[in-house]
């Protein structure tokens, strides 16, 4: 009986997990009907499936600009590409972080990071280090710059109007002069994330005033015990 012919090598975090739940081929078990399809995690080529009826799409920046409008000046010209004596303040105060990546197809992916307030080492004026903290392994993040080396990072500050954005290029480090600085209950990290700064700004915090984030009525009754995840 000839076997059939190998699957292309998959890429990308969701390809991974694709793997793990497909069907196999029922050629290769005997079945006398091919198994049913697993639907992808996510659509190969996004944004190409046809929209409902009622659904009015826009593709263009011209029309997103007519939407929008014009940005005032002081929102483009906030935008700088070294540490200044604000952002070293929130850095020094923040203890949590959403990190942004992408994989080299463009899949995304967003991790929390976070800690004891300054968790985040300042290296220098144009370069901050993330000491990675034990979790669940997955890696995603890690996997995503091993080729893609852009990140976006979101500082808060718990019950702070305050947002503060990084964006930046990384690369993963196991050992540096300043990985001391980062042990935390006698723990020294066995990776450590370092992003060269490309922008950061503070962001409006009206989606914070919106969502009522840091109001404890607004905050649900929280189940005992950790997350699994």
């Amino acid at each position: 009986m000839t076997n059939p012919a190998p699957e292309a090598p998959a890429t990308g975090l969701h390809h991974s997990l694709a793997r793990l739940t497909r069907v196999p081929d029922a050629r290769g078990l005997g079945l006398s009907e091919p198994a049913a399809p697993v639907a992808p995690l996510v659509p190969e080529t996004p944004g190409t499936s046809p929209l409902p009826a009622g659904y009015t799409e826009l593709t263009g920046v011209e029309e997103l600009d007519a939407l929008l409008g014009v940005p005032h000046p002081i929102v483009i010209d906030k935008v700088h590409d070294r540490l200044d004596a604000q952002d070293l303040d929130l850095l020094a105060r923040a203890s949590f972080c959403s990190l942004s990546t992408a994989d080299a197809e463009g899949n995304c992916d967003v991790s929390p990071r976070g800690g004891v307030p300054g968790f985040t080492h300042v290296v220098d004026a144009g370069t901050i280090a993330l000491p990675d903290r034990p979790g669940n392994r997955r890696g995603d993040s890690f996997r995503n710059i091993l080729t893609n080396p852009h990140v976006g990072l979101l500082y808060l500050i718990p019950g702070v109007m305050d947002v503060l954005r990084i964006n930046g290029r990384a690369r993963i480090l196991t050992d540096a002069p300043f990985f001391d600085a980062l042990v935390e209950k006698n723990q020294r990290p066995k990776l450590a994330l370092v992003v060269e700064i490309d922008e950061i700004y503070r962001h409006c915090p009206a989606s914070l005033r919106r969502s009522g984030i840091w109001s404890p009525d607004t905050w649900e009754n929280a189940a005992e015990g950790d997350s699994p995840a």
